[in-house]
């Protein structure tokens, strides 16, 4: 029996991008209903309209780029945009993966994998894009100096930003903060 790859891509159980310079030139249909779009709306459009702004997206792509030329490959998790329907604008927790085809040229080419947290972890605070990034660290165990060097700004900086994150999420201690960020 012959393998239909198109079928498998369509009916994957995750959403499903393909990319050439952070541009999406085929999803399925996971994806589609993941963001609240049709294949229309998010085919030959930049990954920035699933981002909650531009600012996001752009510092995301500058972090992501130096770890898939070393490994090829990137995942993470991040809080996302729907982009229309009944919830458009709506944050979501989502974890995204990724695979360059060329490592040594991280953009040009790839596929991305979308799994909808939301499920188990709400965005329940309004939180800044800056916050929203910080948190996303946070939860992946990163210290103060591992997070400044990522986001390039100063371990003083990435304090400030727990202290809101913890204020907003009334957490106690940072092993707090990221129970209560798991749990949304």
């Amino acid at each position: 029996m012959d393998t239909d790859y198109q079928l498998a891509f369509q009916l994957a159980p995750v959403g499903l991008a393909i990319s050439r310079q952070r541009i999406m030139t085929d999803c399925n249909q996971a994806l589609c209903d993941m963001f609240g779009a049709t294949p229309d709306q998010l085919i030959g459009q930049s990954f920035q309209i699933l981002y909650p702004s531009a600012d996001e997206y752009e510092r995301m792509g500058e972090r992501i780029a130096p770890i898939m030329g070393r490994s090829g490959t990137y995942a993470d998790e991040r809080i996302m945009r729907r982009v229309d329907g009944r919830f458009r604008g709506e944050t979501f927790w989502c974890h995204v993966t990724g695979r360059a085809l060329d490592p040594t040229q991280p953009h040009a080419a790839g596929i991305w994998s979308f799994e909808d947290l939301s499920s188990r972890r709400q965005v329940k605070a309004e939180l800044t894009p800056r916050e929203r990034e910080v948190a996303a660290l946070v939860m992946n165990g990163l210290t103060s100096k591992e997070i400044g060097k990522a986001l390039s700004i100063s371990p003083r900086t990435v304090e400030i930003y727990r202290a809101r994150l913890m204020r907003k999420y009334q957490a106690h201690s940072t092993p707090d903060l990221v129970n209560k960020l798991l749990q949304g």
